[in-house]
């Protein structure tokens, strides 16, 4: 038997964050598009998250369309694990901070 999960295709959606503005989506795709944008976050040590919903949701926005307003909650929840388990603050990526360690 074959699950809904199963038939969903995966999608896989890059956030780009400078710190001042809200997140902008930097790639997005489904299939083995996904799995390339997955494959060069793993490469260059950018902390992923799987919401399957939220992936889907993402997906639907243009290339350096901002999130909408109705997602900043969930998307800063993410962007703060994410300085945090680099060790990070988000004062960390303020003008003239290092820029050394915070991949977008």
């Amino acid at each position: 038997m074959t699950s809904e999960k199963e038939h969903q295709s995966r999608a896989a959606v890059a956030l780009k964050y400078d710190g001042e503005k809200a997140p902008t989506i930097s790639a997005t795709g489904t299939h083995e598009l996904a799995e390339e944008i997955i494959r060069i976050a793993r490469e260059h040590d950018v902390p992923l998250y799987e919401n399957a919903e939220l992936a889907s949701i993402l997906a639907r926005l243009s290339l350096n369309e901002e999130i909408p307003e109705s997602l900043y909650r969930v998307i800063a929840e993410i962007l703060a694990f994410a300085f945090h388990i680099r060790g990070l603050t988000p004062d960390d990526r303020k003008p003239g901070a290092p820029d050394d360690s915070v991949n977008q």
